[in-house]
């Protein structure tokens, strides 16, 4: 990413809430012979490209100097979705079909010491110890609806979305040139991301794991050839925790997650870590959250991924309280840090002197060279677009305001 001496740059977490336009475009959109595969026309891409340049105009009115494609290449159909940053990628990927059964419907799995497995969605602890909130509709905790249903991996994978990403590297470039914008980046999603779909083909849960890291590398590789930062989505590294039942020992998820991340270094090998972010949240939902795991404990797993800065929540009431943590871990040195400093998960705009008082806490710990200030997770979908443009105005002004201070 491009950095300016004497100032806080800011970006956000990828997803930013799409037109109505484009939202109706997806929607109209024919489902392929496989029942997930949503079909281009000239007239969809045209669109697109429109929508993404004026985006990342919007984005530079409002202060956001590393600005992105919004993940308006990963498809919406309703103004409510928080699962488009990883549904997009059945659309991309080869051996996937509909079989019935999905996270959604799988019957509950219980994990034992030394034994760790994912369970459902509905089995996860935080939705079964709110059964009532999360069962409730006026709860505001739903997660939305999806463009596509999910698939399960029924053959070997392989990349098939060249299209797909030379167009959202074209849009994102068009962005640019039109803006005069230096830097932008694109988000894609990880291996223990993508392997939380059902396999039905391989021999084991880390095979699966392994051949995701294979299928997106071809990904990342566009998205860095072009020149621009790839931006690695992977909640799982945190949000597994809750999706673990009955709760297991931090030993066995280290164990756990190690995998994940020794499988995304393989699918980063060789890139330039300086164009590689990584971004690590515990699930975008407007839940509890009270079974999240604690950061502290995963933090240095975090910082042994090859990226050259790491995005992750520090605005929401959950986790605000983990930036002190940064008294005792040293960040490596030629690495940056993206704090969220507004959240995605309260309606109520932060006011820009809190957006600098959070920036200006991480800034003294790891010296403001050292810190982009950013969202806590993706706006789109999940909070009103007119909230979400309040928000990012507020980031913008409060990096203002974290700079004067800082650098005078």
């Amino acid at each position: 990413m491009t950095t300016t001496p004497g100032r806080i740059e800011t970006t956000h977490a990828g997803s930013l809430p799409r037109t109505p336009e484009l939202i109706a475009a997806n929607d109209a959109r024919a489902l392929g012979v496989d029942g997930f595969t949503l079909e281009r026309t000239p007239e969809f891409d045209a669109l697109l490209t429109d929508a993404v340049v004026d985006l990342v105009r919007r984005q530079n009115d409002l202060g956001i100097t590393i600005v992105g494609d919004g993940e308006y290449g990963k498809a919406m159909t309703s103004a409510v979705d928080y699962g488009a940053w990883w549904s997009y990628s059945f659309q991309r990927v080869s051996g996937l079909s509909l079989t019935g059964s999905d996270i959604f419907s799988q019957p509950a799995v219980r994990s034992s010491p030394g034994d760790v497995r994912l369970t459902s969605f509905p089995d996860r602890r935080d939705w079964q110890t709110f059964h009532d909130a999360y069962t409730d509709p006026t709860s505001g905790i739903g997660t939305g609806s999806g463009a596509t249903p999910f698939p399960s991996t029924t053959g070997p994978l392989a990349y098939v979305g060249h299209a797909a990403i030379a167009s959202d590297i074209a849009n994102l470039k068009a962005g640019l040139e039109a803006s005069g914008s230096r830097s932008g980046f694109i988000t894609s999603l990880s291996p223990g991301s993508g392997a939380r779909i059902a396999n039905d083909f391989y021999a084991t849960d880390e095979e699966h794991i392994w051949a995701w890291a294979e299928v997106l590398r071809e990904e990342y590789t566009a998205i860095v050839e072009a020149g621009l930062t790839v931006q690695i989505d992977d909640p799982s590294i945190a949000e597994n925790w809750d999706q673990i039942n009955p709760e297991p020992s931090v030993e066995d998820y280290r164990a756990f997650t190690r995998i994940r991340v020794e499988a995304l270094n393989h699918a980063l090998r060789g890139l330039p870590p300086e164009q590689v972010r990584f971004h690590l949240c515990w699930g975008s939902w407007h839940g509890p959250h009270t079974t999240d795991v604690e950061f502290r404990h995963i933090v240095d797993l975090m910082l042994e991924i090859d990226a050259g800065s790491y995005s992750f929540e520090a605005a929401n009431v959950r986790h605000e309280h983990e930036w002190k943590l940064w008294r005792d871990v040293e960040l490596p040195t030629g690495k940056t840090i993206v704090p969220g400093v507004v959240s995605h998960a309260t309606n109520v705009v932060e006011h820009p002197e809190l957006v600098a008082d959070r920036i200006e806490r991480f800034a003294s710990l790891v010296g403001p060279e050292n810190v982009v200030a950013s969202t806590d997770c993706g706006l789109g979908g999940r909070i009103h677009p007119q909230i979400a443009v309040a928000k990012l105005a507020s980031l913008g002004e409060g990096a203002r305001i974290a700079s004067h201070r800082l650098f005078g």
